[in-house]
């Protein structure tokens, strides 16, 4: 929590729980990627919080975007972001919003699928495609399921197809997972990616570009490497697999860049046990999984929570939002511990919320407004 949140927290007069980002800290973040990765581009993934303030910041750094959505175009596109700066990278895309998009400018399109190819063939002609090929993101904390990539052998006839239909097969991308914590996937993914490289030259298809994707972490409860170590990863696997023919590289950071730029305020609405002898206390938030903290599903983000409290005696909590939905459960299983002397109405923070918060939050389920947000 840095010296201006604390000081923007101490003077809100919010009664909501609201979400506050140092952009600052965004862009520390970007200029620690980009001197340790010198040689790869940055398309900052619009997703993980596309905060007008974020966008103005990192478009002035000179970063590149990723956006799923002709609004995440739009949005970036008048924030100043040229079209040549965007890459169209969802796989499940309308035709009309590529044509949209292609009529705006917008020239490097992801795919992982025959009928997307089509699509993209008919809608953006002789755009660069890279596709997407599927990777087991294990050691993940927020893996992506197969909804997203194809098999290597399919990518490759893909991306042979891609030429034959007059599409330029710019390259092949990958993602081993939000919140990677094992170093390991990103030699795996490229000495996979490497190999598809050497086939396809050897059928005239010469790839230009790998697209590493995300997967650098913020800081939540669980250790996790620093920065220069998944940098280290990623140069070493590429250098041992490509030599001095590097290619093109691209990495496309959300919850590295923001995640731990901000912190949301919440209050404690009701503290209540479910039996007489029960030791342990239900906590109940002013926020919960549809108004911001969707990424509690399964307890798979753990956030780390600050309290007034904080350095006396603990017991076991089950920590809820203020739904009237069972779902809105957020941890019951982590051995979470929070203060006994922890009282209704006392204002806890929840550090490293920058990334996938305000995206996920509803438009008012129960009538409780969407999360605000403040940029600072």
């Amino acid at each position: 929590m840095t010296p201006k949140i604390q000081k923007f927290l101490a003077e809100a007069k919010d009664r909501e729980p609201f979400l506050v980002v140092d952009v600052d800290v965004v862009e520390h973040n970007y200029r620690e990627l980009r001197r340790l990765l010198p040689l790869a581009s940055v398309f900052y993934a619009t997703k993980a919080n596309p905060a007008v303030e974020i966008i103005q910041r990192l478009e002035k750094l000179g970063s590149n975007f990723d956006v799923a959505s002709p609004g995440e175009i739009e949005l970036c596109m008048n924030q100043g972001v040229t079209a040549d700066r965007i890459s169209y990278g969802s796989t499940i895309k309308k035709k009309a919003d590529i044509a949209w998009a292609y009529e705006r400018g917008v020239r490097l399109y992801a795919f992982d699928s025959d009928a997307e190819l089509e699509k993209l063939a008919t809608a953006a002609p002789g755009s660069r495609v890279f596709c997407r090929v599927l990777m087991e993101c294990e050691g993940a904390e927020w893996p992506l399921s197969k909804k997203f990539g194809c098999s290597p052998r399919m990518a490759a006839d893909l991306l042979v197809k891609a030429r034959d239909l007059g599409l330029d097969p710019y390259g092949i991308s990958f993602h081993v997972g939000s919140q990677q914590t094992d170093l390991n996937q990103w030699d795996k993914a490229v000495a996979q990616v490497a190999q598809m490289f050497t086939l396809l030259h050897e059928a005239d298809v010469d790839l230009r570009m790998v697209n590493l994707g995300g997967g650098f972490p913020a800081r939540y409860r669980s250790d996790v490497p620093a920065l220069e170590a998944y940098a280290a990863a990623i140069s070493q696997a590429m250098t041992k697999h490509f030599g001095n023919q590097l290619p093109e590289m691209i990495i496309e950071p959300g919850r590295g860049l923001v995640g731990d730029a901000g912190v949301i305020q919440a209050e404690v609405v009701l503290i209540s046990k479910k039996d007489y002898d029960d030791d342990r206390r239900w906590v109940y938030l002013d926020i919960g999984k549809f108004s911001g903290l969707a990424e509690t599903m399964d307890e798979a983000i753990k956030y780390r929570i600050v309290t007034p409290h904080d350095g006396g005696p603990t017991g076991p909590v089950s920590i809820a939002g203020p739904t009237c939905d069972s779902v809105d459960t957020l941890y019951e299983k982590a051995d979470y511990q929070m203060p006994l002397a922890l009282q209704v109405g006392d204002k806890i923070q929840i550090l490293s919320a920058g990334a996938y918060t305000t995206t996920y939050s509803s438009v008012g389920f129960n009538g409780f407004p969407p999360l605000k947000s403040y940029c600072i």
